[in-house]
């Protein structure tokens, strides 16, 4: 079919725009109204590619894989929501440093969206009484972004390309510099601010180890299980998002009370994410169909790996970095004439890596980049934690600090 007329990318911008300005310009309203506006935009979008387009097949694509993605993010928000960690206020910055480490690492083993969900409480809980906008923000970086992009249980776009032919360990093995070096980078500008704050705060007030060390809800870590193995289980068609619908409800109902009163735990945030990221599957649907038919034509037959690192990410920050990691994989296929992946590996080994980076690391630069993004972003207001809007996000944190330390990647590993 041939591509979109670039009108039809107009909701998408609208929807943007909207998330960005609607809680700054009118919290209130936009609270109350964006469901009907996300939901809007996106039945415009459906409209036309029903009633004209003649499409759809594309919306079908699209449902799909809105509903994988919800049904992830969705079973690892109910389960990781029935675990507390208990850990005592008054962290230090090397403490902290050594948490989002942790972290970082555990990103790779349950997903970055199952570590951000188990562990952004706990971070909140360790920080009271000097949690800072940076404290979350770079939480977002580390351990809901970066940190999964050893495994491709790490992070959702390597998973897929585990499905089309990546062996498992292959991200691992030509990545793990690029990951050494951001998560480096990202720790160290981290020490400095948290370093810097903790120094003006006087000794006498400083936050002291108040609280004590504890795990319940544990059980929960055998339906977190579940979940994982569930990603590996691709027929028979949603086979895998009722397992993972069915441990997120057994997880809920066996869950004691207390754990989830604790965890000030409620569907909210939840229910808001489902929304605005249902819209977003829908309108984005123009934008991917330009990035797939146009590529060529664009950058000609030889592209650089620097194309697909920067390519791959700026749409990874505004787009769902799953189908985004896909259509530039699909694009190197296409301008090599290569079909077999074993083949493109050994013969495009830089540019897949740009690939696989680029998806991972830009999806920090945005709320939108990545589900966890926006789900911590939700825990952390309901807990009463300063949070930048979506455009101080961009001009306070990634555009100078995120931004180096990609720069930095681009320059050390993919400058040609």
């Amino acid at each position: 079919m041939a591509s979109p007329p670039l009108i039809l990318i107009l909701p998408f911008a609208l929807l943007l725009l909207a998330m960005a300005l609607g809680p700054v310009l009118a919290p209130a309203g936009w609270q109350r109204c964006y469901p009907w506006v996300a939901l809007g935009l996106a039945l415009v979008t459906a409209a036309v590619y029903l009633l004209v387009r003649h499409d759809a097949a594309s919306l079908g694509q699209a449902a799909h894989e809105y509903l994988s993605f919800i049904a992830l993010i969705g079973s690892l928000y109910i389960i990781a929501g029935g675990i507390r960690i208990e850990m005592p206020a008054g962290a230090t910055p090397g403490s902290n440093v050594l948490f989002l480490l942790a972290g970082a690492l555990t990103a790779n083993v349950i997903g970055t969206t199952g570590a951000a969900l188990l562990l952004i409480r706990p971070w909140i809980q360790r920080n009271r009484g000097r949690l800072a906008s940076y404290h979350i923000v770079f939480f977002i970086f580390l351990v809901g972004n970066v940190g999964g992009c050893l495994t491709p249980i790490g992070d959702p776009p390597l998973f897929l390309g585990f499905l089309q032919g990546i062996p498992f360990w292959w991200v691992a093995q030509k990545c793990w510099p690029m990951w050494a070096v951001a998560v480096g980078l990202l720790l160290g500008i981290f020490f400095v601010l948290d370093r810097l704050a903790y120094s003006r705060i006087p000794a006498a007030n400083r936050p002291a180890g108040i609280g004590a060390w504890g795990m319940s809800g544990l059980t929960n870590i055998l339906f977190l299980a579940v979940v994982m193995g569930a990603l590996f289980v691709t027929r028979p068609f949603f086979l895998r998002e009722l397992l993972m619908g069915a441990a997120a409800a057994a997880a809920y109902f066996t869950t004691r009370k207390p754990i989830h009163a604790a965890n000030e735990f409620d569907f909210h945030p939840l229910m808001e994410l489902a929304i605005l990221f249902a819209a977003i599957f829908v309108t984005m649907i123009p934008a991917l169909a330009w990035l797939d038919q146009g590529a060529a034509h664009w950058v000609g037959s030889q592209p650089k790996p620097a194309f697909f690192f920067w390519g791959t990410g700026g749409l990874s920050a505004v787009l769902d970095n799953a189908p985004t990691y896909l259509g530039f994989l699909n694009t190197l296929f296409g301008l090599t004439g290569i079909r077999e992946m074993p083949l493109l590996l050994n013969q495009k080994a830089v540019e897949v890596a740009a690939i696989s980076v680029g998806s991972v690391f830009f999806g920090a630069a945005t709320y939108i980049g990545n589900g966890p993004n926006f789900m911590v972003k939700a825990i952390a207001a309901q807990s009463n934690a300063p949070m930048p809007s979506f455009l101080a996000f961009i001009g306070r944190f990634s555009l100078p600090f995120l931004l180096p330390v990609l720069l930095t990647i681009y320059v050390l590993f993919f400058w040609d």
